[in-house]
């Protein structure tokens, strides 16, 4: 199974829900991107992730949707609505494979916030490891 992840700045939603996904399913090929990526990686995200012991999963920076190549991915993970419908701007023929979650961005709030977040990824991500 290959799953790809998308939010804006593929620095904390969707490489947390790449690195969980990885942990929970090594299997599969799993990964994660950013409309306007980051320049780094949330520190939450980090040590949220090392507390679940899944640090090891994470990639290093955030990477761009436009390295990637939605036709290759079995199921696409949008954070939000409007990144829906830009993916099926892109990719036309993937509208069947998206997936929407709902997620608000966490940047701006505080760790709580980002912890409640974190654990509503975890409970998704769980979630989809029990289809495959």
């Amino acid at each position: 199974m290959k799953v790809l992840f998308i939010c804006w700045g593929n620095a904390y939603r969707s490489p947390v829900a790449e690195a969980l996904l990885k942990k929970f399913r090594p299997e599969w090929n799993v990964d994660s991107a950013g409309i306007n990526p980051a320049g780094f990686i949330s520190d939450l995200a980090r040590q949220f992730l090392a507390e679940e012991g899944a640090e090891k999963y994470l990639k290093p920076y955030p990477e761009s949707l436009e390295e990637k190549k939605l036709n290759e991915y079995d199921v696409i993970v949008v954070m939000e609505e409007k990144l829906r419908r830009m993916v099926i701007e892109r990719c036309p023929s993937c509208a069947g494979r998206i997936v929407v979650w709902n997620v608000e961005d966490p940047y701006f709030l505080p760790r709580r916030e980002a912890r409640r977040i974190f654990n509503l990824i975890k409970d998704k991500v769980s979630e989809l490891a029990q289809i495959g």
